[in-house]
């Protein structure tokens, strides 16, 4: 899901304001993939130092297991500790009926620094 750009999998698109990333995502977001996408982020947020928005768009997600959720969970805390707005755009029903049930959809869709149910 997150390997380099070639396997079309997931690309990168920066902004010309340097404050935004993309990460466009598709196929499974699970236990062999999860660590992909941690370190893509990763390099990312290292790639431009005033990040301020990260966008994961997930419109080509197919399905997140837990260790796809605990990896937003962990992309969410490393965000939010550096002052990063996470957004998880364009999310297929199945991921947030997934993130309704685990009561992770205020915190991972809200600003840093509020947990509300606002999506984003």
């Amino acid at each position: 899901m997150t390997a380099p750009p070639s396997d079309d999998r997931s690309s990168t698109t920066a902004t010309p304001d340097r404050h935004t990333a993309h990460l466009h995502l598709s196929g499974d977001l699970d236990h062999t993939t999860a660590d992909e996408l941690l370190a893509l982020a990763v390099r990312q947020i290292a790639a431009q130092p005033g990040l301020r928005d990260l966008h994961l768009n997930c419109a080509q997600v197919r399905a997140c297991d837990p260790m796809g959720l605990s990896v937003l969970l962990a992309l969410h805390r490393r965000t939010s500790a550096a002052g990063i707005h996470l957004h998880l755009d364009d999310r297929p029903p199945a991921l947030d009926r997934l993130l309704t049930v685990t009561g992770t959809l205020g915190p991972l869709t809200s600003p840093p620094g509020r947990s509300s149910s606002t999506t984003g």
